[in-house]
């Protein structure tokens, strides 16, 4: 399943660096992940300082 960013997202952008697909983008409020384009490789999680990506 792909990843999802919580609310506990901060929008610091660590995760957009990080996706080596590019399916990370600024939302409204907080960043958001393409599932269509997530490959579940978790390296979001991996960066996040609050934890806000979560496998659906």
């Amino acid at each position: 399943m792909a990843y999802l960013i919580s609310e506990e997202c901060i929008s610091c952008g660590a995760c957009e660096a990080e996706c080596p697909v590019g399916a990370i983008s600024e939302g409204d409020g907080k960043y958001v992940i393409d599932p269509e384009k997530c490959t579940e490789c978790g390296a979001c999680a991996d960066v996040c300082p609050v934890g806000a990506p979560e496998q659906e």
